[in-house]
């Protein structure tokens, strides 16, 4: 069996391990506990070794302007796709979609699978390009988010300035975004892993090991599908995965991008979960309209759950499939035919919808006729 293969099959197993243990993790405090392990320790530490590893050239520094091009893309450009998905426009649901959306959250659902298969080269490019999205969902979208939440409400609030102060603060504060810039501090003044006293070295090698087996067993604990809204929302993030694949598709063209691992990790990347982030600045708004009826909020909490319940398996199966393809994606042309086939699935929801009501239409303009043939009959 070819060797990516069975990598997969062990990441899947790994999974299904997971899914396994979920009756012995009963509480939501048991799994924030192992969010927290893989954030705040395994991935800094994976991401520090992979950095130091790296050159330190313009191409490096300029991930995260292309990564927040992305999301601004996304943000800006999707609304345009929603209606397909039977989001009412301007409802709470439709706000809640265009604040996760635009959001990537690479650290679980991407991270490990690219070290895994591309190496630790191209896991420091993509923790460069994520420093991009941190801006764009901590500080761009917690302002989207109170702007609109001023305008339904018709409210001013002085602590605005304090408010996107500490959340800036809790972005420099992040473990993963310290280590970024430690690593890079020490790789401008030449430093390499070799470098580093043996007990810190080997105290992050330790660390970086336990990351990828911790994040597949969290996938398989943390996956919850309700039935409640699943049609609406997997259609909204399967046109969100064709979006993201066709914008790459165009873009490896434009820029003639030719390297398969380089193609692999733009793909991978753009394909990476919601973030939580844009669910905190929902659950902000939502502490002020306690007292506010469901439809009359400005956001809805629960579709924001079952978004990032859905869109976390989808983007690891999609990540996976990808880089386990062999030399299927070496263009921008079979990545725009993904994103076609992506697009398409994310519509048929819609157009069952469609059919269902074109013929319901029908059976009433039918049902009525017999019902004025036979009244006829009878006055006759």
């Amino acid at each position: 069996m070819d060797y990516t293969l069975q990598k997969t099959f062990t990441f899947l197993l790994f999974i299904g391990i997971g899914l396994l243990l979920k009756f012995k993790f009963g509480s939501k405090e048991e799994l924030t506990g192992i969010k927290k392990i893989i954030l705040n320790l395994a991935l800094p530490a994976t991401i520090f070794i992979a950095l130091l590893g790296v050159q330190l050239d313009a191409e490096l520094l300029s991930l995260p302007f292309l990564a927040l091009g992305l999301n601004i893309l996304l943000f800006v450009l999707f609304p345009y796709v929603m209606p397909l998905t039977g989001i009412k426009k301007n409802s709470p649901e439709y706000r809640t979609a265009r604040l996760l959306v635009p959001s990537l959250a690479p650290g679980l659902s991407c991270f490990p699978f690219v070290l895994e298969f591309l190496g630790e080269a191209y896991l420091a490019k993509a923790a460069m390009a994520d420093l991009g999205n941190k801006v764009f969902v901590l500080i761009i979208l917690y302002l989207v988010a109170m702007n609109w939440y001023y305008s339904k409400r018709a409210i001013t609030d002085q602590s605005r300035a304090s408010k996107l102060k500490s959340l800036t603060m809790a972005m420099i504060s992040e473990p993963v975004n310290i280590f970024i810039v430690i690593a890079l501090i020490l790789v401008f003044f030449g430093f390499k892993m070799e470098s580093l006293p043996f007990i810190i070295s080997d105290t992050l090698t330790r660390l970086s090991v336990i990351m990828t087996p911790l994040v597949l067993l969290f996938i398989g604990l943390a996956v919850k599908i309700k039935k409640q809204q699943i049609y609406k929302i997997s259609s909204l993030l399967f046109l969100r995965a064709g979006f993201v694949s066709v914008l790459s598709g165009a873009f490896i063209l434009v820029a003639n991008i030719t390297l398969q691992q380089d193609i692999l990790l733009l793909l991978s990347f753009g394909l990476s979960a919601c973030s939580f982030w844009p669910f905190s600045h929902i659950a902000v708004v939502g502490s002020q309209e306690v007292d506010i009826k469901k439809k009359q909020k400005t956001f809805n909490a629960t579709f924001g759950v079952n978004i990032l319940a859905l869109s976390f398996p989808l983007s690891t199966i999609l990540i996976l499939g990808i880089l386990s393809s062999g030399n299927l994606f070496s263009n921008g042309y079979s990545v725009l035919v993904l994103g076609m086939i992506l697009s398409f699935v994310g519509t048929i929801p819609y157009l069952f919808k469609v059919v269902f009501k074109s013929r319901e239409k029908e059976g009433r303009q039918k049902a009525g006729w017999v019902i004025y043939k036979t009244t006829r009959t009878e006055t006759t």
